[in-house]
């Protein structure tokens, strides 16, 4: 015997469990694995998916594979991990919610900044998810949404504002078109740096992950990558160095007014993941570095909020609008701006 405990085990088989399984369509274009993976897995970025082949985590019809090889129509692909995958129960928690409507078929929720839709990678807990399971029973779940309990879409952590929430399989199933239709209006409201020349405007760019880092959107102008995207805009109020602007989406990806904002050169006031955290307009006197400063503390997070959602009740069929107004930090931030442009 060794007198280190974990050599005697050196040799035992360690066991894997099936994390994903993928079954490759007929019309498959033959890519690299390491590629196809990195892009169709959340938070797998290709060296991650590299790493995991090495290690012989990925198998292709049963066997391991290498990063290179080309991955073939009706292909069975599996990766596989040391771990058991987590379960999709969401579990409920006492958290109170905001709710500005409900009724027997769907409830509209105004959500904080700082709280996460559903449970993901890294933040298991404290979800409106969580918060849901916890008031309601039963609440159905989309097929392949699993863990997602009446949710038909969501708004990142950071941003605020209005979520409608289906109690019943009826419910889903018509808002759930709605939105895969692109008929639900949803109006936001940011503040942005510069001021836009032009008083509207539409930006129309595919949105895509970014190749550099996973977790940022990019706009794909030609169209070659990312899904189909157009935001609608227009100034609200010019405040010199800053903009307060209306963004109406006629789709709904991820990051999708983040990401067209700061490819328009405004982007969203202390987005971090944007570029937005930085003085981006304005001077250089100490005097006003410390007064953008002491704004990024009033908003600690990007200034998007979710301010309205219409749409058709799938129930009665009638037309319905609901609009909550700006949280206190963005209330906030935007009143000092006011004063600082107009005192200065």
């Amino acid at each position: 015997m060794s007198n280190n405990p974990a050599e005697d085990f050196e040799d035992e088989e360690v066991e894997l469990f099936e994390h994903y399984q993928i079954s490759i369509d007929k019309g498959q274009k033959n890519i690299r694995i390491d590629k196809f993976l990195s892009e169709k897995l959340a938070n797998a970025t290709r060296n991650k998916v590299q790493q995991a082949i090495d290690a012989g985590s990925v198998l292709v019809n049963g066997k391991p594979t290498k990063a290179n090889y080309k991955i073939k129509p009706m292909d069975d692909i599996k990766v596989m991990m040391e771990k058991p995958p987590r379960d999709t129960e969401v579990y409920p928690e006492k958290i109170e919610l905001d709710i500005i409507y409900e009724d027997k078929y769907l409830l509209i929720v105004n959500k904080p900044a700082g709280m996460v839709v559903h449970p993901a990678h890294g933040n298991w807990s404290g979800t409106l998810a969580n918060a849901l399971v916890y008031h309601f029973q039963d609440l159905p779940e989309m097929k392949g949404n699993e863990g997602r309990p009446g949710l038909v879409h969501r708004i990142d952590k950071d941003t605020s504002g209005l979520l409608v929430i289906a109690k019943q399989e009826e419910a889903m199933t018509h808002l759930a078109s709605q939105f895969f239709h692109h008929t639900i209006d949803r109006t936001y409201i940011a503040l942005v740096w510069g001021e836009p020349k032009e008083d509207e405007g539409t930006i129309e760019g595919n949105v895509g992950r970014s190749a550099k880092n996973r977790k940022v959107m990019d706009v794909f102008p030609d169209g070659e990558q990312g899904k189909h995207a157009i935001t609608h805009w227009k100034v609200l109020k010019r405040l010199r160095y800053v903009s307060l602007i209306q963004c109406n989406l006629e789709t709904g990806r991820t990051h999708q007014i983040r990401a067209h904002m700061k490819y328009i050169g405004h982007p969203l006031f202390n987005d971090a993941m944007y570029g937005g955290d930085k003085i981006r307009k304005g001077t250089q006197f100490s005097k006003y570095k410390t007064f953008v400063q002491n704004c990024f503390d009033l908003i600690p997070r990007q200034a998007l909020h979710a301010m309205s959602l219409g749409f058709i009740h799938p129930v009665s069929k009638e037309k319905v609008y609901y609009e909550v107004g700006l949280p206190k930090d963005f209330a906030d931030v935007l009143e000092k701006w006011e004063t600082y442009v107009n005192f200065e």
